[in-house]
């Protein structure tokens, strides 16, 4: 049952991110992967994430969709406003 929710959290953070991402300032698009950052290393130091490699895989996996889903909606903002 802890997946099923987990999925959801999931989707609900990258529409977060999508949310920001299409915003007028390129920062907002910036806010959850810091706050990912922030939490991820958070579950470390309290022994959540046990292993570092796990946490490195689990830190550079998420940041890669977030990173993706950023520069991806940016660039089809960026080409939206030029063709206006």
């Amino acid at each position: 049952m802890d997946d099923f929710y987990g999925v959801f959290i999931i989707a609900g953070v990258l529409a977060v991110q999508y949310f920001f991402s299409t915003r007028n300032s390129i920062y907002w698009g910036g806010i959850v992967p810091v706050a990912y950052i922030v939490f991820l290393t958070w579950l470390f130091i309290t022994n959540r994430i046990e292993s570092i490699i796990g946490f490195i895989l689990i830190l550079l996996l998420g940041m890669l969709f977030l990173i993706i889903e950023w520069s991806g909606v940016e660039s089809t903002s960026v080409r939206k406003q030029k063709k206006n």
